[in-house]
């Protein structure tokens, strides 16, 4: 699974949004993602793709700027 493929299931599990409406420009408030949900979210990420965040990233308000942190978080664990 990819970075947007995790984040569609993880919002229509968690809150029931469509994931048509999951794309890169949309905002991770306007889909219900408050504070909370974002860590979850993040939680999530970690224990799917086995990376560590640490605790000083930045917040990403879309989910452009999230799959973006994301991908560049797995691949660094990669290499």
């Amino acid at each position: 699974m990819d970075s947007i493929g995790l984040i569609r299931d993880f919002l229509k599990d968690r809150l029931g949004v469509d994931p048509e409406n999951v794309i890169s420009g949309a905002l991770l408030a306007d889909l219900g993602v408050d504070s909370l949900m974002m860590l979850e979210l993040m939680f999530e990420f970690e224990d799917r793709f086995g990376i560590k965040l640490s605790s000083d990233l930045k917040t990403p308000r879309t989910v452009g700027e999230m799959v973006t942190l994301m991908d560049g978080l797995i691949s660094r664990q990669k290499s």
